[in-house]
Order: structure tokens, then sequence, then C-alpha cells
């Protein structure tokens, strides 16, 4: 392909769109697992659009929460190539809404997603190279590229650890065959579906154990391992690991598999930061959780040391309190 063409491939995609009152949760506000679905399908849209092929959902990086969105706020959500690998395309993404009537945008998230372009094979792809042409894109690429060590770090501590029955925290686990209307047109279960379980999970657990509404402020180190196709039987499963002074660390893992031999395989995993606020939407301390189990002790130490990995995290993706949680 000539330069002038990958001159003109567009590496920039902005969805718009108004918050509708299904959007909502009981809270009244859109809760995380829907913002993140957007996310998804800004950064799919973005993806596609530079590669030209059929994309997958690789890794979601460090998304925090911030204001939240209701119900008639419109909302944008773009996404952006910042950076790309032999088959990977590195998207920045960023949420913000406005009042409608006052245009006057306030960020909501953003984050970083990765995508890997594959062929009719299912096998990985080439894609274009991307250049940075401005000082912001050149800002977004360095940033992208100085968090691949982190993610390797978060990856492997997230790898290193084990999931059993000696746990004592409070635990919830769902269960549920995927739907036609879950899946893409190649047939594969959208990213941003099975982190909008992960959320639901998530609030579940975290309610069960606050006996309160809580929200996601938090979602962070979402890797996917692989596919879940329509007709799967998918358990997402939410355990608690940490709390720290406001937040109820969640760690959830997606497993999936064919109903008929029961056989389950682990495609999605990630920690899921929750809280609960007062009615001025400020989060209150929680009771602190007291580990056990000797499991429960290393997977406290596992939220914890996950908590040190992110305060090196360029880019200002660690949330504030998260960061002054690592200290208590």
């Amino acid at each position: 392909m000539s330069t002038p063409e990958l001159k003109q491939r567009p590496h920039s995609v902005t969805l718009r769109f108004l918050a509708a009152p299904t959007d909502v949760d009981v809270t009244g506000i859109v809760p995380a697992g829907s913002v993140l679905e957007w996310v998804d399908k800004a950064a799919y849209a973005a993806a596609v659009g530079w590669s030209s092929s059929y994309c997958v959902t690789a890794y979601v990086g460090n998304i925090h929460f911030e204001d939240p969105i209701h119900s008639g706020d419109l909302v944008e959500v773009t996404a952006s190539v910042v950076y790309t690998g032999t088959s990977s395309m590195h998207i920045h993404t960023e949420v913000s809404f406005s009042d409608p009537r006052e245009l006057r945008p306030v960020k909501s998230s953003s984050c970083l997603v990765i995508f890997v372009a594959v062929g009719e094979d299912g096998k990985p792809t080439p894609v274009p190279p991307f250049t940075p042409g401005t000082a912001k894109e050149i800002t977004m690429r360095e940033n992208a590229l100085a968090r691949i060590e982190i993610r390797e770090q978060i990856v492997a501590s997230m790898n290193d650890q084990v999931y059993t029955d000696e746990g004592t925290a409070e635990r919830v686990t769902l269960r549920f065959l995927a739907a036609p209307t879950d899946v893409n047109w190649g047939g594969k279960v959208h990213g941003g579906i099975v982190m909008k379980w992960i959320d639901d999970a998530a609030e579940l657990c975290a309610a069960r154990y606050c006996q309160q509404e809580t929200v996601a402020v938090f979602s962070g180190g979402v890797r996917f391992y692989r596919p879940l196709l329509i007709g799967h039987l998918v358990e997402v499963e939410a355990r608690l690991v940490y709390t720290g002074n406001k937040g109820m660390h969640v760690a959830v893992h997606v497993r999936s598999g064919d109903p008929k031999t029961g056989e389950m395989q682990l495609t999605t995993y990630c920690l899921t930061v929750m809280v609960t606020r007062d009615e001025t939407g400020t989060a209150v301390p929680v009771k602190p959780w007291i580990p056990v189990s000797e499991e429960d002790k290393r997977l406290w130490q596992h939220a914890r040391d996950l908590l040190a990995i992110r305060a090196n995290a360029p880019g200002g993706y660690t949330p504030i309190h998260m960061a002054k949680e690592s200290d208590k």
C-alpha cells in the first residue's frame, strides 16, 4: 500500500448519541458496564477502519470512571489509534458527556484498548503501521509504549494467582447461555458485552458484602484469552479480594464452554474497584475485610501488589483514590 493511501486511512472515530432511559441502572446513572460497552464499540470501529480487517479485543487497560452519566446526556466516545504492532492496534479512548442544551463536555473516563486484526483463518494478520503526526499523537504513542512493561507486570501477577474454595471472602457466580444478540458480525461475543457481565457480577458481589448499592470507579487488567460463542455456557465469578478505605476490590473471572460437555475455559479476567456513595454522590468508607485463610491473605497481597504496579503507570491512568489506598 502506498504512503498517500496510508495518510488517508482514518485512525480516529467518534460515536455521538444520547444516553437513553434504558441505559441507566437502579441508581439512576449509566453503569460502568454500559460505558465499557460503548468504549469497546468505538475502539472496534477505529481498529476495523485502520486495518480493514475483522478485529478482536485483546486487552483493556486501566479505566477510571469519574463523573456519572445520566439519561438524556449527550455522550461522545472518541477512539484513536496511537500505536501499532505487527497485528495489534493500541487505541486510546475517551468518554465525555454534556447537557445537550449547554454543550459543555465533561470528561467521564479514558483508557487504552488493544485490538488484534485477524484474517479469515482466525489468525493474526498484519496491520498498516501508524505514524503519529502531531505532538499530542507522539505523546499518546509514548504513553502506550511505556505501558507495555506495566501491562506485562499486571498480567504476570494475575496469571500467578490461584482461586479455590479455600477462600472465605464474599463470592457470587452468574450462569447463563450466550445469546445471538450478544455477538458481532464475526460470530464472537462483543468484548463490551463481556465487560458488562463483569460489571454486573462485581456490583452484585460488592453489594452483598456492604449491604448497599454500589458502583464501579475503576476496572483494569481486562485480558481476553479466547473467543466466546453463541450458545456457550457462561460463568462469571466475582470474588472480593481486598478493601481499602472506600474501595472494594473484586476479582472477576469469565469462563465459557459447550454446555453439552461441561468443559469450561477461562475467557476473560480483570479486577474491578467498587464503592458505595452517599446522597451527594461521594464515596463513603466501607467495613474492612479481614483475610482469614492463606488463600485470602495471598489474594489480599495480590491486590496491593497491583496497586503498587499501577502507581507507576504513565499518562495519568491511576485513580487518585486507589493510589492513596496503597499507602494504607
